[in-house]
């Protein structure tokens, strides 16, 4: 069934690999504030992006092996998203108790990865029953998480940028 998508996987997967390295570089940036409790809000935040960005590699990965049937790529799929969307659940219940309140990091950080990995889900199903509307469907939801997690990813390193400089004192006055 995907045998026409060879191209959108493959430049979304490197994407997706791309900007896992990206985001090494963003935590070099966030060096002394990131902290080892699970719960921190560094954890509730940042391990999920870089999760996000695995799946859609993974997917995209699996989507460009020679699987001649539809119905072990829907299994597979299918495996894979119902324990993303478990995952996702938990984040989602994580970013609700945490004590962030803007609405749009509560929907990017929580609901819109629980969105996605629904429906990709959904598009497993459709691709194990050889449904014409499983491939368009993956291809969204992997494009949401892609693109979620660039604004989520964004986000975080602009908070931790501004909490770096925020600790750098201010420059000395010139002598004169």
């Amino acid at each position: 069934m995907l045998d026409g998508w060879h191209e959108f996987y493959a430049l979304l997967g490197t994407a997706a690999a791309t900007l896992v390295a990206l985001l090494f570089v963003a935590a070099s940036i966030a060096t002394g504030y990131m902290t080892v409790d699970r719960s921190s809000p560094t954890h509730t935040f940042t391990t999920p992006i870089v999760f996000h960005y695995t799946y859609v590699l993974f997917v995209s990965l699996i989507a460009l092996m020679p699987i001649d049937t539809d119905r072990l790529l829907g299994i597979v799929f299918g495996v894979t998203a119902a324990a993303a969307t478990a995952y996702a659940l938990f984040i989602f219940v994580r970013v609700l108790k945490s004590e962030v309140r803007d609405l749009d990091d509560r929907l990017s950080y929580g609901l819109s990865p629980l969105v996605g990995y629904a429906a990709t889900l959904a598009a497993a199903f459709f691709i194990y029953r050889h449904s014409s509307v499983g491939p368009p469907l993956l291809a969204g939801a992997l494009m949401l998480l892609l693109l979620i997690n660039i604004r989520n990813a964004w986000d975080l390193t602009v908070y931790f940028a501004q909490r770096r400089s925020s600790d750098v004192p201010p420059p000395s006055k010139p002598s004169t």
